[in-house]
């Protein structure tokens, strides 16, 4: 079944709120900044996530990983500055 915009975006939130107690957890957050195509999923990692040496590991194994059991569509995450 193929998602439309907005239940990829749910989707995409819902996967987000399962790994967000781990990232607070460690004193930090992740926004969804924008959905790209339907493919690309663009987020902020916020407080000590930013700054985390570790930050592209949790990015790939962790949020990606995630992302993508709960929305296959998507082909990858990429983190972006504040704006």
């Amino acid at each position: 079944m193929i998602m439309n915009s907005n239940e990829l975006r749910e989707n995409v939130e819902k996967a987000l709120d399962e790994i967000r107690p781990f990232l607070e957890n460690d004193g930090g957050n992740i926004n969804l900044v924008e959905i790209e195509n339907d493919k690309v999923v663009k987020v902020q990692l916020i407080g000590a996530c930013s700054s985390c040496s570790v930050n592209q590991m949790t990015l790939k194994s962790g949020v990606e990983m995630i992302i993508k059991k709960h929305v296959p569509e998507i082909q990858k995450v990429v983190s972006v500055e504040e704006f």
